[in-house]
């Protein structure tokens, strides 16, 4: 089973940092963020994280590869600890794909159809951490009770909120765990069915991927997950597991960045 990560945008809403360092890779307390996502992948047991890379951020790669070099140097140095981490980062099964146009999150995750093959598959976002780590084996658990369908995490939301996020319509089968029926991006409070938003952690079944091949370019000419979460709908079940918003980190703007570093490094007992 694949952990795929998109990591191939701009970073737009960082510039200028994001010109010369890839957003994913901006510290957060101790570590870049794409680290946390890539150590939640594998915590979940997947046995590859998969990074849907742009070919211009080539410093990503070097994070995660090996630097023998270095490591002698900090041994040299007597800073074992330190040399210890880098090894270890730099052999974690991380592999990438190329996505060489921005045409949305759809065709991010489709880059990857050669990884997943015909299995279920982990989307994670890489602007939301969970540095727990227990967000996804919730998520298998719910699949598995339900014969492998598919699931997504989702977080309640504020009436002020409903309009920034895809929302899901359904029904609740049992305490936090909801069986969808469609899925509305962005719609104004009025339209929408509940106030259940997408929160960035997928489990997908194979269909999945394959319907994403067929899906058609919509709103700005990208391909969304979304449209292929729908079609999936008219063939397959599909579930929501409901997670805590304390649970995940939003880093996706420099005010939630920010925000992610005072309350990650408050709870480490850093600060």
């Amino acid at each position: 089973m694949k952990a795929l990560i998109p990591a191939a945008g701009l970073g737009t809403r960082f510039l200028p940092a994001t010109k010369a360092v890839p957003k994913e890779m901006l510290m957060v307390v101790d570590r870049p963020a794409i680290q946390y996502v890539v150590e939640e992948g594998l915590a979940s047991g997947a046995d590859e994280v998969v990074l849907i890379n742009s070919r211009s951020k080539k410093v990503i790669e070097e994070h995660f590869a090996p630097n023998p070099a270095l490591v002698e140097e900090l041994r040299a140095r007597g800073k074992a600890a330190y040399a210890d981490e880098v090894e270890r980062v730099g052999n974690l099964p991380v592999s990438y794909v190329y996505q060489d146009e921005a045409l949305g999150l759809g065709h991010a995750v489709l880059q990857a159809a050669g990884k997943t093959g015909d299995e279920p598959f982990f989307v994670l976002l890489g602007d939301v951490l969970v540095p727990d780590n227990a967000m996804l084996p919730a998520m298998k658990a719910v699949s598995d009770a339900h014969g492998g369908a598919s699931v997504i995490a989702v977080i309640p939301v504020p009436d002020e909120e409903v309009s920034r996020f895809g929302i899901i319509d359904g029904a609740e089968v049992s305490e936090g765990v909801w069986k969808v029926s469609g899925l509305v991006e962005k719609p104004a409070l009025e339209d929408a069915p509940t106030h259940l938003a997408v929160f960035g952690r997928y489990l997908l079944s194979p269909r999945v991927m394959e319907l994403l091949a067929d899906v058609r370019p919509g709103v700005g000419g990208e391909i969304q997950l979304t449209d292929a979460l729908e079609a999936v709908l008219a063939e397959e079940e599909m579930y929501a597991l409901v997670v805590d918003p304390a649970d995940g980190f939003d880093t996706g703007t420099v005010e939630s960045w920010l925000a992610t570093n005072n309350e990650l490094c408050r709870r480490a007992g850093i600060c």
